[in-house]
């Protein structure tokens, strides 16, 4: 079916106005989980520090909450990114030549909206997007929760009653503490540095950015 200029300019624009749309709800959804996972170390911060019986796991249980929730964030972020780019298509390729026009600048990119929704495609995979949104919003709520539990373990106010305050606690003293149930405290500190290794090491050494178009249907 052929369309007229003001056909075509009026179906644009309402199909504009719906992938804003679409990418708003996918927008709000990731802050939605961002505010959780704040909520999150807030509360569990709240209860480690608040008292000395308040064991240390609780943060250990912070940390797993919040890699939890990083990872419903990640596979929002596909779907969001889905829209996010389809918006910048319009941006980029219809309403810029309007205001700017450049010669045979990327004429075919209708047929490409178009392809992409026959059948849509993640832009990015899982992974890459668990690095971005731990770059951006996540590196820094791990680094909290680690910081408390090293303050919890190593200070003798904070784990034991009656006991005075400041870092007086020695490296066995720090181990005992750091016991979770029957795993011995040696482990429980090795297990925390390597979980961590490997989040600074996802957050600074690997690559987010991934070829587009390779990582599966996007179910809507």
């Amino acid at each position: 079916m052929k369309l007229t200029s003001s056909e075509f300019a009026t179906t644009m624009s309402h199909f504009h106005r719906a992938e804003i749309a679409r990418m708003a709800g996918w927008r709000d959804r990731l802050d939605r989980t961002s505010n959780w996972s704040i909520t999150v170390v807030a509360a569990m911060l709240s209860v480690s520090l608040s008292t000395p019986s308040a064991h240390h796991g609780v943060l250990l249980f912070a940390m797993l909450l919040i890699t939890l929730l990083l990872w419903i964030e990640a596979r929002r972020y596909r779907f969001f990114d889905v829209y996010r780019a389809r918006v910048r298509q319009f941006e980029r390729y219809y309403f810029a030549q309007i205001f700017s026009p450049q010669p045979d600048f990327a004429s075919n990119w209708l047929a490409i909206l178009g392809e992409g929704l026959r059948s849509p495609r993640f832009l990015i995979s899982q992974r890459a997007a668990l690095i971005r949104r731990l770059r951006r919003n996540y590196i820094f709520m791990y680094t909290i929760l680690l910081l408390a539990w090293v303050l919890k373990i190593t200070t003798p106010s904070l784990s034991r009653e009656g006991s005075p305050i400041g870092f007086g606690a020695s490296l066995l003293d720090t181990f005992r503490v750091a016991t979770l149930g029957p795993i011995p405290g040696v482990a429980v500190v090795c297990g925390v540095a390597v979980f961590y290794v490997a989040m600074l090491a996802a957050a600074v050494l690997m690559r987010a950015d991934d070829g587009e178009l390779s990582f599966g249907d996007v179910h809507v």
